[in-house]
């Protein structure tokens, strides 16, 4: 089967099908002929599990333990529940926190900003998670893009320092200024390229990519 009959078995976007398969979920077989993925029933049957276990919130990572034999359900549940009943108490808190502020109805500048930090900190000592984990991975997906474009931008503004240098020093024994010119167009082609897809690469990560292909 191709991508698009799987899509439509499954109940599951394309981009979806991909990232299940880069995070090793999913292997389909390639067919000898022309090398493209050769979707079957088996796999349809895998994604309609993901899809399953993803609408209960199950982590990526505990789907692959079970789908590789390492958990059965039981025990990716039993892990999940834990996960889930950790979020319940911290969102109660949070709905508690937020009950006391509707009490106090006073504008923003009367408000007791410190205290109620000092309380948040508090509670937070003592197990409660207010912080926004997810805007903090979306942070941390930035590193990667950023320190491959900095040292691909670095390489190639070195490169061309470089050229520049040796033609000024010695151009009698140094290539043609216009050989050296074409290479420099070059690298900063290349240092361009880097950074325009680091720019379209955050705005996809701003526009919550992964997260949609994590969904189901």
């Amino acid at each position: 089967m191709k991508i698009n009959e799987v899509e439509a078995l499954a109940g599951i976007a394309k981009k979806n099908i991909r990232f299940y398969e880069e995070q090793g979920l999913l292997s389909p077989k390639r067919n000898p002929e022309n090398g493209y993925r050769d979707y079957g029933e088996e796999e349809v049957l895998v994604l309609r599990r993901i899809r399953l276990l993803r609408k209960l919130d199950v982590p990526i990572d505990e789907i692959r333990l079970m789908l590789s034999g390492t958990h059965t359900v039981a025990d990716g549940m039993r892990r999940h529940l834990i996960s889930l009943e950790r979020s319940q108490r911290n969102l109660q808190q949070a709905i508690s926190l937020c009950q006391e502020l509707t009490g106090q109805d006073i504008p923003i500048s009367q408000l007791d900003t410190e205290g109620l930090l000092s309380q948040m900190e508090a509670m937070e000592q003592s197990g409660t998670a207010f912080r926004d984990v997810a805007a903090q991975d979306i942070r941390t997906r930035y590193i990667a893009p950023v320190a491959v474009t900095a040292v691909v931008v670095t390489f190639m503004a070195a490169l061309s320092g470089l050229l520049l240098w040796a033609f000024s020093v010695s151009p009698e024994n140094a290539p043609p200024i216009w050989f050296v010119l074409v290479l420099v167009g070059i690298f900063a082609a290349v240092g361009v390229g880097c950074i325009a897809a680091l720019t379209q690469r955050i705005q996809e990560i701003r526009k919550g990519e992964i997260d949609d292909a994590k969904k189901y």
